[in-house]
């Protein structure tokens, strides 16, 4: 008997026990359901939150439309990095550092957000693309004397005076080659200054020669430039002594020297002299003193010159300042990355010099040699946009496959940039292509017809 009332209160307890369990896991499995309903309100809570930020992300930007002509892609400044290195390891560690500061597309971008990154990270690689007004300069420059050219600068004087502007800030220590790039550029200069006729007149003015790099040498070196050899006849022993008078040290006061160097040629107005400036440099202005407006006071006063620039191993800042130099006085704008680049670009001023000296010796008659033929300038200048076109496209290509391999965006977005990559340069190629065939139509022509026909091309697409 006492063993079945043990039983009948061990099944109780036991029955109790079970019943609360049951209320237990009743009450947990409330809870969980209700705490994963929170959960889940919190969630899309969220998503409605990143699709209203996302939302006015998307109407705060605006990509930049794309070039749709060749002159606007010419226009467009080149990038930092322009000629970064893509192959290999490292570089995808320095592309992955370079590009993580564009912009956050690694959710679910819109196409705008898409094409933002595009014109950001192409902003950033930009080739310094030539659009044909530089070549139409070069093929002047190369028929200088023509008399059938309305503008007076290309038509020879009594007299011709080239006058060289030389960048002596401290960057022109750095050297190329094992050599200093302000040695190759005396040195260049020297055999291009031997060699001209004995009328020819020739002077050097130097600019940030004094001082250092310093900023407490700033004041000094940017009010430093010197007339170190007067324009004047060729003497080899003062010309030399003159190079010896300076060497790289300070900062960069284009805009000093372009000043300074209207000064220099005061004397000699335009309507009896032919007045080339060559200015050379292997960096911006850093002294703030207004070097395009120095250059276009000095391009427009009556001293009438021409004025080139010649960047010398120069990044790619300093290549838009010195190309918007050149374009303010309608001048040519190249760069030479060697001794050698540099000396082939003088090599072309001595042929100028050659062709006056001998319009000079036949009585000043009207200038009626031969005309140099354009195919190997058009073919040179044609297969280097090819090339900037091939190596942007091919940068940027390998650029985003990085950037996707390291999950800096998803599959379908890395689809879309690449694809919107090959469109735009397959549009620059065609461009080229179309440019080719009408240089090599035009050149077929009377040269001076050509020139006029692409002066008036030109003219009519930038307007």
């Amino acid at each position: 008997m006492k063993l079945f009332k043990k039983s009948i209160i061990s099944f109780t307890i036991l029955l109790l026990f079970l019943t609360g369990c049951s209320s237990d896991q009743r009450g947990n499995e409330e809870q969980n359901s209700k705490e994963t309903s929170q959960n889940q309100m919190k969630v899309d809570s969220i998503k409605v939150k990143n699709k209203e930020v996302n939302k006015n992300k998307d109407e705060n930007i605006e990509p930049e439309p794309l070039p749709t002509s060749y002159e606007a892609l010419s226009n467009l400044p080149q990038g930092e990095y322009a000629d970064i290195n893509v192959v290999g390891e490292e570089a995808k560690k320095e592309i992955k550092k370079i590009f993580s500061d564009l912009p956050d597309i690694s959710g679910n971008p819109s196409k705008k957000e898409l094409d933002y990154y595009y014109r950001e990270l192409l902003k950033m690689v930009q080739k310094d693309y030539e659009g044909p007004e530089n070549l139409i300069k070069r093929l002047k420059f190369e028929t200088f004397g023509n008399p059938e050219f309305s503008d007076s600068r290309y038509q020879f004087k009594e007299n011709l005076n080239v006058v060289f502007i030389i960048d002596a800030s401290g960057s022109m220590a750095q050297k190329i080659d094992g050599r200093e790039k302000m040695a190759s550029a005396k040195e260049s200069i020297l055999k291009f200054v031997s060699k001209l006729p004995k009328d020819a007149k020739v002077g050097i003015r130097v600019y940030g020669h004094k001082g250092t790099g310093s900023d407490s040498d700033k004041a000094l070196s940017c009010s430093s430039s010197e007339l170190v050899y007067p324009i004047s006849n060729y003497n080899a022993g003062e010309f030399q002594a003159a190079l010896n008078k300076f060497s790289p040290s300070g900062w960069t006061p284009i805009g000093l020297a372009l000043r300074e160097a209207k000064n220099d040629l005061a004397s000699f107005d335009g309507a009896n002299n032919t007045n080339i400036v060559y200015l050379v440099s292997d960096g911006i202005d850093t002294c703030e003193d207004q070097p395009i407006e120095a250059a276009k006071d000095l391009y427009s006063s009556n001293i009438s010159p021409i004025i080139n620039v010649i960047g010398f191993d120069v990044d790619s800042e300093g290549q838009n300042q010195l190309k918007q130099i050149a374009a303010a006085t309608e001048g040519i704008y190249n760069t030479v990355t060697n001794e050698s680049e540099l000396q082939k670009e003088l090599d072309q001023l001595n042929n100028l010099a050659d062709q006056w000296q001998e319009w000079l010796e036949r009585g000043k008659q009207h200038y009626e040699g031969e005309l140099i033929s354009n195919d190997l300038e058009i073919f040179n200048y044609i297969t280097e946009e090819y090339v900037k076109c091939e190596d942007e496209s091919s940068n940027i290509y390998l650029i985003l496959g990085t950037l996707n391999d390291a999950k800096f965006f998803n599959r379908e977005a890395y689809e879309y940039l690449t694809k919107v990559n090959r469109e735009y340069h397959e549009w620059i190629d065609n461009e080229i292509s179309k440019f080719n065939e009408e240089l090599k139509e035009l050149n077929e022509q009377n040269y001076n017809e050509a020139i006029n026909q692409l002066q008036e091309k030109y003219n009519a697409n930038t307007q």
